[in-house]
């Protein structure tokens, strides 16, 4: 598949691109072979490419994972093993085709140039299916089932609309000559091609178009780096891809802890403490390899690797933990000594070392090529405002993970951050999931009070933690039975209690109550799979980019799954952290509108634009299901399903494509999950007050219907700021020709929309007008699109832009009326007919 992939891509990039190497991995449950590498930085999790068993069944259909704007790179291919063998070429063609269909996805933020939903539209008084390029052939038909059988029919169209009626499909001709374009039907043996500005059918309605701004994608693909760094070459085919095939081992990690002067200030040895136990009780999986090792000026070996297979081996480690702070800051004096520890077992390739500082240490790049050359995973944990800058490097040159966490105990951060360290390779029902992460700072006497949602996908090995900062609360908690738990192991010098909840907990709400004098307290809860064949409810969270520059805005992303199917209608909540200590929340939408790309595709996402200080930012998100909760079909942003063919002037249809109505879909879901999104680093903001540089987000859902000679229009409402706010007008233009509009929208006809007050940031709007200045004859194409101003005058991207096709249904003649009438008054022969008086028929 990939070899294949490789030669398509070259020739469809103008022998720019290729596949040079491939590593596959391979699960550590597999049989083990001699010629099986050992990964060094490849995880599942930073995997480009996951093949897994279709969830619902049947659903082979491939797609890719994309969160962001056009040109964004997507996250992860998701291909099922029909697919890899080749059992789905009639619905979806040859595997190599269906790679490089996804890798423009994945690679380069295009988008489809199909529309299953609405696969034709008019234009010029006819139906023309949805396709590009327009060349591609074939015939419109209707695959009627019932009681498990099917029949062709020819399309019929709504004498009042003028639109095909639903269920027509475009059926293609096996043999074409067009060689585009492979984001529409890349199953045509002919197409081997992009469409480019030339053979673009800028006209579709498809999401290329919507959110491409109806530029092809070649010309997409023109204008990323890719394109930019890259020359054509001239052989006739590349090189051949080199893979290796690297087999998962266990999981090998070392604790690498600052113990140094500065970490006696805010409680921070105290914190880490708190959390290093959290992660050694509970996240860290059985049967992984942890060592410790603790630096200052030097670093000191606390513990050579031991695996964890009982608590007793855990508790070990937890009695190595630093409890004295004082000395200077070496980090590569830490990160020397977890490599000689590593050594004398493993290699360092692949393991992982976790590493805390609150300090500057200016001679941090010294081993940056060690760190390199080691093939281990760096994880940094930044704690206080002044740990090293450098810490993102080592993280960024190893693919780890990126956190913060400030002094401000009530938030938290310090022990989220050792909550997110599961394993990169672990399957899912292993992973060790935060539900709750709370904290407040209670007055003499007071209550934290709250519930804990324990869903039927979890429940294994669930653990309170509970912290504080002066003395031990008193602690209450009861199950949804109301059995109450006062077992709580307690650790004075740590000030923090934890209970394990014996098998699996019971499902339904949990109670807990925490009553202290004066001080801060946190709770923390984390719980596992109830069963290893079903997968959990998970959230995973994250920022756009590492860095920004004011004024460029941030987006924020959560991903609420049940394995693929998307978690729609879950109330999900951003809770921003500055370094200061101060906490934006932002609530997330999944919309479709704004920073949101796709509606109901169980990502949520939004606009960050509060911007405070200059330095490091953590992500934690919060999700909650309830009542408008419920697990909704994957959403397909992949390769198109082809109906059927037309062979030889045959029609043969392919199965109709599975409709995934699984037994977990539709049911309301209630949950409750935490999320730490990681780090990320702002820079450039003005000291003082923040000036207003953020116009409203580009509308981007956009729709126009034609009712009689009115133009009916709805979109989400942006805000002032991006999604954030209330507009303050809105700018409607007009046009019968769709590049004018997109590229002289200022002298386009002007709406009238005196009238028109913008709503606040992600409503529905709605408008309706009659386009007096177009003449209204049949065919005719009316192009709409909108800018929102904001109160600074600072104006939007124009809109996505819509269209409406005029269509004048033909007069019925007067007589048609009657002739039924006396028809129906034959029929009804010899039967008595009476009509009252006062009726007016």
């Amino acid at each position: 598949m990939v070899s294949e992939a490789s030669n398509y891509l070259y020739g469809a990039t103008e022998k720019r691109f290729y596949f040079k190497g491939v590593s596959i991995l391979i699960p550590e449950t597999w049989q083990k072979k001699p010629e099986y590498e050992k990964p060094k930085l490849e995880t599942y999790k930073k995997a480009d490419i996951v093949i897994d068993v279709p969830n619902p069944p049947n659903n082979d259909a491939p797609r890719t994972d994309q969160f962001g704007q056009c040109g964004d790179k997507g996250e992860r291919i998701h291909l099922t093993p029909d697919i890899i063998l080749g059992k789905k070429l009639k619905e979806y063609g040859p595997q190599g085709k269906i790679l490089v269909h996804e890798w423009a996805h994945f690679r380069w933020g295009v988008f489809e140039e199909y529309n299953e939903d609405e696969p034709f539209y008019q234009f010029n008084g006819k139906n023309i299916p949805v396709k590009c390029s327009g060349a591609i052939t074939g015939t419109n038909k209707v695959n009627a089932c019932s009681g498990g059988s099917c029949s062709v029919r020819n399309c019929r169209t709504d004498p009042q609309t003028g639109k095909l009626n639903k269920g027509c499909k475009f059926i293609p001709d096996e043999f074409q000559t067009e060689k585009a374009s492979i984001m529409f039907m890349q199953s045509i043996n002919s197409v081997v091609e992009f469409c480019t500005e030339k053979n673009h059918n800028k006209d579709a309605p498809n999401a290329h178009n919507q959110k491409c701004n109806l530029r092809s994608t070649w010309e997409v693909i023109k204008d990323s780096e890719d394109y930019k760094k890259s020359n054509p070459m001239t052989a006739a085919q590349p090189p051949k891809p080199t893979f290796s095939l690297k087999q998962i081992r266990e999981r090998i990690l070392v604790l690498v802890l600052d113990k140094s002067g500065s970490m006696a200030s805010g409680d921070r040895l105290n914190r880490l403490n708190q959390a290093s136990k959290l992660f050694l009780l509970q996240i860290i999986e059985k049967g992984s390899w942890a060592g410790m090792v603790t630096f200052d000026s030097s670093a000191t070996i606390q513990s050579e690797l031991i695996q964890i297979e009982t608590d007793a081996q855990r508790n070990s480690l937890i009695t190595r933990l630093p409890t004295v702070a004082g000395g200077g800051t070496s980090i590569c004096s830490g990160l020397r000594t977890a490599f000689t520890v590593i050594k004398k077992k493993f290699s360092t390739d692949g393991s992982e070392i976790v590493l805390l500082t609150d300090g500057e240490d200016n001679t941090i790049s010294t081993c940056f090529d060690e760190v390199k050359q080691s093939g281990a995973i760096i994880h940094t944990v930044a704690l206080g405002p002044s740990a090293d800058p450098g810490l993102e490097k080592l993280a960024e040159m190893t693919g780890g993970m990126k956190t913060t966490a400030t002094d401000n105990a009530q938030n938290n951060g310090l022990i989220d951050a050792f909550s997110a360290l599961s394993s990169g390779n672990g399957a899912i029902t292993q992973r060790s999931i935060q539900l709750v992460s709370k904290g407040a700072t209670v007055k003499n006497g007071e209550w934290m009070n709250g519930t804990v949602i324990v869903d039927s996908t979890i429940g294994n090995d669930t653990l309170f933690l509970v912290t504080w900062t002066a003395q031990q609360p008193q602690i209450f908690l009861s199950d949804p039975s109301g059995k109450t738990y006062n077992t709580f192991s307690v650790d004075a010098n740590s000030k923090m209690a934890h209970l394990q909840i014996p098998n699996t907990a019971k499902v339904g709400m949990w109670r807990y109550s925490l009553k202290s004098n004066a001080q801060t307290l946190t709770l923390t809860v984390t719980s596992r799979a109830a069963n290893p064949t079903v997968p959990p409810i998970t959230v995973d969270s994250k920022m756009n980019k590492d860095t920004s520059s004011f004024p460029s805005p941030m987006i924020v992303y959560a991903e609420v799954r049940q394995g693929s199917l998307p978690i729609i209608g879950a109330d999900v909540t951003a809770l921003i952290e500055s370094a200061d200590g101060t906490t934006v929340t932002l609530e997330l939408l999944d919309n479709g509108a704004g920073a949101d790309t796709s509606k109901n595709d169980g990502v949520y996402s939004r606009y960050f634009t509060a911007y405070k200080i200059n330095g490091r930012y953590s992500l934690k998100v919060t999700a909650l299901g309830g009542t408008n909760t419920q697990r909704s079909s994957p959403q397909v942003n992949g390769a198109f399903y082809i109906p059927g063919w037309v062979e030889n002037g045959d029609i043969k249809m392919n199965p109709p494509k599975p409709d995934f109505i699984s037994d977990l879909q539709g049911k309301q879901v209630c949950f409750s999950r935490t999320s730490s999104g990681g780090s990320f680093v702002l820079s450039n903001i003005p000291s003082g007050s923040i000036p207003d540089v953020f116009p409203p987000c580009q509308i981007t859902d956009l729709k126009a219907q034609m009712d009689g000679n009115h133009i009916n229009l709805t979109w989400t409402a942006p805000g002032d700021d991006y999604d954030n706010g209330q507009a303050e007008q809105y700018i409607i233009k007009m046009s019968e020709n769709i590049l004018d509009l997109r590229d002289k929208f200022d002298d386009a006809l002007q709406v009238n929309t005196s009238d028109l007050i913008p709503e606040k940031a992600n409503s529905q709007e709605f408008f309706i007008f009659e386009p007096k200045d177009i003449n209204l004859v049949n065919g005719t194409n009316i192009y709409i699109a909108i800018q929102a101003v904001d109160k600074a005058n600072l104006k939007s991207s124009i809109s996505n832009i819509a269209q409406v096709s005029v269509f004048i249904p033909p007069e019925e003649t007067p007589c048609a009326g009657n002739n039924i009438f006396k028809i129906v008054l034959k029929w009804l022969g010899e039967l008595q007919l009476t009509i009252p008086k006062e009726s007016t028929t």
